[in-house]
């Protein structure tokens, strides 16, 4: 999450342009980040340390971690962490961007230290932000107030990393007594446990989602998009039933309904977040009661 999270952060400082960061992007789905550019992002090796491996590599018939054990800049644990990271997605974006020349390391270093400071965010929550891990990353955007959503949202996300984009990312979570879109889908359950669930916005944003979950084309009709966009409500919180069976809770879910006029959703603590996915922008709407009126 954190490669769109902070490309588009770099996109807007000026640091790199929309047709540099479209060509990392292309470059990240067929890149595994390599171990020197890994070491450095994990604070395990200088760039300095690095570069000299990189250059002994030339002369000697010796992985990088091989080189990089002998000269005593990692341990064999470290390296075994630095293998398993070679799928994140994050670091086959620095490594992109360094590959295509469009920034250093150094640059990106400063790019990431800036991004921090400007949100505020603690060293803790950065390395969160790298691991890709949905349960670990949706807390720091729902903070500490909306921390009783956390169960039900990261289901949501998880599901549409699965099923719809694997490049999906959030933003900060907000609540309202009331949220007016243009179409909407949503849900409720009862039994132990009682909630809504939605996902709202502009038409031309949720038909993206709905195309990428059905995998068709041509949705014809508003009618159409919305009933695939609540096939995949159901999906989530079938999942999230599940789940919570293996707490020995009973979740009941309604049948899911929509509207493609432009519709108000109310009553109880309605929490937003923000989810750009399929190239759109959508709102996934929770509340943990199941009075929400649609009208």
């Amino acid at each position: 999450m954190l490669d769109r999270l902070l490309g588009n952060y770099m996109l807007e400082k000026g640091l790199l342009t929309k047709q540099q960061l479209v060509q990392a992007y292309k470059v990240q789905e067929n890149n595994r980040a390599k171990l020197g550019v890994i070491a450095v992002s994990e604070k395990l090796m200088t760039i300095a340390q690095a570069e000299q491996v990189n250059a002994l590599q030339a002369s000697m018939d010796m992985k990088f971690g091989d080189i990089a054990i002998e000269k005593g800049y990692l341990t064999q644990n470290q390296l075994g962490r630095l293998l398993e990271l070679q799928g994140n997605d994050y670091l086959a974006f620095v490594q992109a961007l360094v590959d295509e020349n469009i920034l250093t390391m150094e640059q990106v270093g400063d790019a990431e230290l800036q991004y921090q400071r400007d949100f505020g965010y603690t060293g803790t929550d950065l390395v969160e932000l790298k691991s890709n891990d949905i349960d670990r990353i949706v807390p720091i955007f729902l903070g500490e107030e909306f921390s009783r959503y956390k169960d039900i949202v990261s289901m949501a996300i998880k599901t549409m990393y699965r099923l719809i984009d694997n490049h999906v990312y959030i933003g900060n979570a907000y609540k309202s007594e009331s949220f007016r879109s243009e179409v909407i889908g949503y849900q409720k359950f009862h039994g132990d446990e009682k909630a809504f669930v939605a996902i709202c916005g502009k038409y031309q944003d949720v038909e993206k989602l709905a195309v990428s979950y059905t995998k068709e084309e041509f949705i014809e009709t508003e009618e159409d998009a919305l009933d695939a966009t609540c096939e995949f409500i159901n999906c989530i919180n079938g999942l999230y039933a599940t789940e919570r069976s293996k707490d020995g809770k009973v979740v009941e879910l309604e049948p899911p309904e929509f509207s493609v006029t432009y519709t108000e959703a109310k009553g109880g603590q309605l929490v937003a977040v923000p989810v750009h996915l399929g190239g759109g922008e959508i709102l996934l709407l929770s509340a943990l009661e199941d009075n929400i009126s649609i009208g």
